[in-house]
């Protein structure tokens, strides 16, 4: 596994790409890059008002990504990567646009820089989508009960996984393996988890050897 060293882990909010990472991160060894949730200075006003903090937030996370995978690139370690570039750009942005909560000319701006970044990076050696239905995604979202997630949609939701859906069956940057987690318990069900480890190996395996 020496060439081996992105692995991106991407799915709609309450997908389970934080655990996942942990429990990767445990089993192989490998370093884990966050998504910038708790000290996002922009989070918790984004969903109380989305229209006046849509353009921030983006930009936020997207300057918050293109670090990590500077990092990676530079690095000498295998790094499993909670949340992935392509979301930001191709899911996120984009929703708010069309949902009326970012302005034409802000997401310009956004996709340009986007288009930058991009130029100086390299696409994840494999991209693992987690699969999940509305009831799945709502109930981690319950269970793990972040406050600035209380005021989200179910209309929200819906039209984030259509994009995640949309994305991932046109995504060719690079090697993908989708999972679908509805009937997966990773974080509490070891034989769950094995199953997904499974799917992982042969997959880097095939890559790799």
């Amino acid at each position: 596994m020496s060439k081996l060293k992105h692995i991106a882990i991407t799915g709609n909010i309450g997908a389970g790409k934080t655990t996942l990472c942990e429990r990767l991160s445990d089993h192989y060894k490998w370093d884990v890059h966050y998504e910038d949730a708790e000290d996002n200075p922009y989070l918790n006003d984004f969903y109380h008002d989305m229209r006046r903090w849509s353009f921030n937030l983006q930009i936020y996370f997207l300057n918050d990504r293109y670090s990590q995978l500077l990092n990676i690139q530079n690095g000498d370690k295998t790094v499993v990567q909670d949340r992935t570039i392509y979301e930001d750009a191709f899911i996120f942005a984009p929703n708010l646009y069309e949902m009326g909560l970012m302005e034409q000319r802000d997401f310009n701006n956004y996709f340009s820089l986007f288009k930058s970044m991009m130029s100086q990076i390299s696409s994840p050696d494999l991209l693992i989508y987690l699969r999940a239905s509305i009831p799945t995604l709502v109930s981690h979202i319950q269970e793990r009960g972040r406050d600035y997630e209380g005021s989200m949609s179910l209309d929200y939701l819906r039209n984030l996984n259509e994009r995640y859906e949309n994305w991932i069956k046109n995504y060719d940057d690079g090697n993908k393996l989708i999972i679908n987690i509805d009937d997966l318990d990773i974080k509490n069900n070891p034989e769950d988890f094995s199953k997904v480890l499974e799917m992982i190996d042969a997959q880097i395996h095939g890559l790799f050897d």
